[in-house]
C-alpha cells in the first residue's frame, strides 16, 4: 500500500515536495507502522524500486544468460513509463526527475551488483576485470542517461527501441555485445 501510494503521488507531484504525512494519508497507514518498516521516504523508495525491479526482471530463456539478469529489467521500464506518458499522467519537472533518477540509479546500481555478486558466472562473464561496484554503476548511470535523454527529447522511438539504445551502450561493456534483448530476433 505505501509503494502503491508513493508512485500515485510521484505522477502527481514533485518527488522532493511529497511528505511522508501524504504517503502515510493515502495509504492509510499509521506513523509507526511506517517507521517500524522505513526509515524514511528515500528508503520507501528505494523499497519500492527494488520490488519494482524484481517483478519487471525478463523472463524465460533469455534469463539464463548471465548478461540478460544484469539488464533483463530495462525493456520493463521503458514500457512502463511509455504507457505512464500515454495515459496523459502528470509530468513531473525536471527537478523532481533528477531527484527521483539519482535514488533510482542508486537503488539500481545496488541491485546490478548484487545480481553479480550472487552468481559468480554472471560476475565472470560480464566484469572482464572491472570491480562489479564501478561496472554496477555504469550499467545504472548509462540506462538513466538514456530514460532522461528519451524522456526530455520527446522522442519518437519506441520502448523497444529506446532499450536497444541502451543495449548497444552497455552490452559491450558487459562482453556481451551481440546479446539480443527478450522480444527480438
Amino acid at each position: 500500500m505505501l509503494h502503491e501510494a508513493l508512485f500515485g503521488l510521484i505522477g502527481e507531484k514533485d518527488y522532493d515536495r511529497i511528505s511522508v504525512s501524504e504517503v502515510l494519508a493515502r495509504a492509510n497507514v499509521g506513523r509507526s507502522t511506517f517507521y517500524m518498516h522505513f526509515r524514511d521516504k528515500d528508503e520507501l523508495f528505494a523499497s519500492a524500486i527494488q520490488q519494482k525491479l524484481e517483478s519487471m526482471r525478463a523472463g524465460g530463456p533469455a534469463q539464463n544468460h548471465p548478461v540478460e539478469r544484469l539488464v533483463g529489467f530495462s525493456r520493463a521500464v521503458f514500457e512502463h513509463i511509455d504507457s505512464n506518458r500515454a495515459a496523459g499522467g502528470a509530468r513531473m519537472g525536471r527537478r523532481g526527475r533528477a531527484i527521483l533518477h539519482e535514488h533510482f540509479r542508486r537503488v539500481l546500481a545496488r541491485w546490478i551488483c548484487d545480481e553479480m555478486t550472487r552468481a559468480p558466472r554472471i560476475r565472470a562473464r560480464a566484469s572482464g576485470g572491472v570491480p562489479p561496484t564501478l561496472l554496477a554503476q555504469h550499467v545504472a548511470s548509462t540506462f538513466v542517461l538514456v530514460l532522461d535523454w528519451w524522456v526530455d527529447s520527446e522522442c519518437a522511438l519506441s520502448p523497444d527501441e529506446a532499450d536497444g539504445l541502451f543495449r548497444t551502450l552497455v552490452l559491450p561493456a558487459l562482453g556481451a555485445a551481440r546479446l539480443p534483448a527478450p522480444g527480438r530476433s
